[in-house]
């Protein structure tokens, strides 16, 4: 079964999701689960999502050719390399010091140019390098971070969860008007929450 058949998705991130090998992005010993629509462990007590989801909330990015994006909890790298496949640039920022480094690794192995990596706190954003015409943000945060809304630039768009840990999380889209933010509730989701460092 096809991951689009949940959701339809533009042909140029289908595309994306048939280069991007999800097994690449998974420990060994989940690797007879690659191909299967849940979440799995990754270590550090973070996950990789699944990949309807990473392509649902890639789709609500309404990304176009030459954006610039952040990738906000770059985990083993799986959205970032999708992210990478569909946009010129990509800033992705990890809170957790060996995931950051074996996915700047793997997805270096894999022949990615266009990604540039931080370790850091997700919820500061990376502001020297702002504005963003997009951002993905791949854990829950409780509330939605100031600085990451003040990154956006005119007419991007930012996908974050939010919510507790434990509790309701919602998958919201916030796009910037240039008269002030939109905001529009997508799904009721459940992420390992956003961290500070």
């Amino acid at each position: 079964m096809s991951i689009s058949d949940r959701w339809p998705f533009s042909p140029k991130l289908n595309r994306a999701l048939e280069r991007v090998e999800r097994r690449h992005f998974i420990p060994q010993k989940y690797q007879d689960e690659a191909a299967c629509d849940h979440p799995l462990p990754i270590g550090y007590g973070q996950t990789i999502s699944q990949p309807s989801l990473v392509a649902y909330m890639t789709e609500e990015l309404g990304l176009s050719q030459g954006a610039r994006v952040l990738d906000v909890g770059t985990g083993s790298g799986y959205q970032t390399a999708i992210l990478a496949e569909l946009c010129d640039e990509v800033y992705s920022i990890e809170v957790v010091p060996a995931l950051a480094m074996s996915a700047r690794k793997r997805l270096d192995s894999l022949g990615y140019k266009n990604i540039r990596f931080r370790i850091g706190d997700g919820h500061a954003g990376w502001p020297e390098a702002a504005p963003f015409d997009a951002i993905v943000v791949s854990a829950a945060a409780e509330r939605v971070p100031a600085p990451l809304l003040e990154q956006l630039a005119p007419d991007g768009r930012m996908v974050i969860p939010v919510g507790p840990p434990a509790g309701d999380q919602r998958l919201l889209r916030f796009e910037n008007t240039g008269d002030g933010t939109e905001e529009r509730e997508l799904l009721g989701v459940r992420f390992v929450p956003l961290i500070h460092s």
